[in-house]
């Protein structure tokens, strides 16, 4: 299986032993699962499929950051328990997984859960000198000895590794993306939020050695992997907005705390997925929502079959016609294997399997089977075998349901 390489900008072998560990960075849970999520669990979920194809045990570990700034922000914007809210969109978006045929992670886990490791882990870093604290900004307190705590990106000698990025292509975005270069008497603009001391108002945890508060957003995704799958796992997943800071800082305190390089051996990135000409995002609001497109009584197959049309490494926009024209090959396909006989199909099988190989080439894997589908339409076969290894492979690696 080999897949593009953010941190060498290479496609490369993914070489997993028996067991290959996947982590893909999960949503935060304050709306509903649009199509640039669907296309980043898709993919990954293609991934999980050759590898089982190829003979591997697969160990996939997400997150879900269940307590943060915009979860919290859009519960008091609806007047709604934030716990409510995040148990809500959680189920909504597991039931959007389900009915897209994404095979579940073995670790579903979240922020909440994972406090006392997450908190652990900041303490062993605060020890080791390579964090250090600041006093709660005046007005802010939730407790009169809350403190923030950063890691110091001085003692992160691989800072930089993951993304390639200068540092004026890091300050231009950090802000944008949930940094604080302007927060006073930092190290670094750039150094990362370990813990966020308590603020009036907001949710927060007891932990010896941090005072009341809660986690940073990079952190999390640190400690569950290594908690879960172990240092120098086989790829780290997500989409392309977070190769920089998400997964640059989260493997750069893995390395900290570790001592060991790499975090992933490989980081896979989901291009963007937008509509009119913008990036599809819950800030901007411009969202297809997934559950709204299963309400409205499309097929989530024929959505799948959409999302698999693009190239992971491809930004695409959404249109209307991408649906249509995925609902017809739906039935198209459905119509071919629903027939008694039909030609061959060992080297539809060969050739799809080739493509997906070379890193997950699935617009390619699709017109494959377009092809036996034609021929099947058009001429037809005496093979008894072929519609039914055409309904097996396009059920078991690109995961559609005919």
């Amino acid at each position: 299986m080999r897949l593009f390489d953010t941190a060498s900008d290479e496609v490369r072998p993914t070489s997993p032993g028996p067991v290959a560990r996947l982590y893909v960075c999960g949503i935060t849970p304050y709306d509903a699962t649009h199509l640039g999520h669907a296309a980043t669990y898709v993919t990954f979920d293609l991934l999980q499929r050759m590898w089982l194809d190829a003979g591997h045990d697969v160990h996939y570990a997400q997150n879900v950051t269940d307590v943060d700034d915009p979860l919290l922000e859009r519960a008091e914007r609806d007047g709604q328990d934030w716990r409510v809210l995040a148990a809500e969109q959680i189920q909504l978006f597991r039931d959007d997984m389900t009915a897209l045929r994404v095979l579940p992670p073995d670790d579903y886990v979240g922020v909440v859960e994972s406090l006392p490791a997450i908190a652990a882990d900041i303490v062993r870093l605060l020890d080791a000198g390579a964090a250090y604290r600041l006093p709660v900004p005046d007005g802010e307190h939730g407790t009169a000895t809350a403190t923030d705590v950063y890691l110091d990106l001085g003692k992160a000698p691989r800072f930089g590794a993951v993304s390639g990025w200068t540092r004026e292509q890091m300050l231009a975005l950090f802000a944008e993306r949930g940094g604080d270069p302007d927060r006073v008497g930092k190290r670094d603009e750039l150094d990362p939020l370990l813990w966020r001391g308590e603020r009036a108002g907001e949710p927060a945890w007891d932990h010896d050695g941090l005072g009341r508060g809660r986690p940073g957003w990079h952190v999390e995704c640190t400690s569950i992997a290594l908690q879960h799958l172990g240092m120098s796992f086989d790829v780290q997943g997500g989409g392309s907005d977070l190769v920089f800071p998400h997964h640059e800082m989260s493997a750069v305190q893995a390395q900290v705390l570790t001592g060991d390089w790499p975090f992933a051996r490989c980081y896979s990135h989901q291009a963007m997925v937008g509509l009119d000409g913008e990036k599809m995002s819950k800030s901007r609001g411009n969202l297809v929502l997934v559950s709204r497109l299963r309400a409205d009584g499309v097929d989530p197959m024929a959505v799948r079959l959409m999302l698999l049309a693009h190239h992971y490494r491809t930004d695409w926009f959404y249109s209307d016609g991408d649906l249509a024209a995925a609902q017809a090959r739906l039935l198209r396909w459905r119509d071919a294997v629903d027939r008694p006989t039909g030609p061959a199909a060992d080297g539809t099988l060969a050739g799809v399997r080739d493509l997906l190989t070379d890193d997950l080439d699935a617009p390619h894997a699709l017109a494959s089977v377009d092809r036996w589908v034609h021929d099947q339409l058009t001429r037809g076969g005496d093979d008894p075998e072929g519609p039914r290894l055409v309904r097996l492979l396009v059920d078991a690696l690109l995961g559609v349901a005919l």
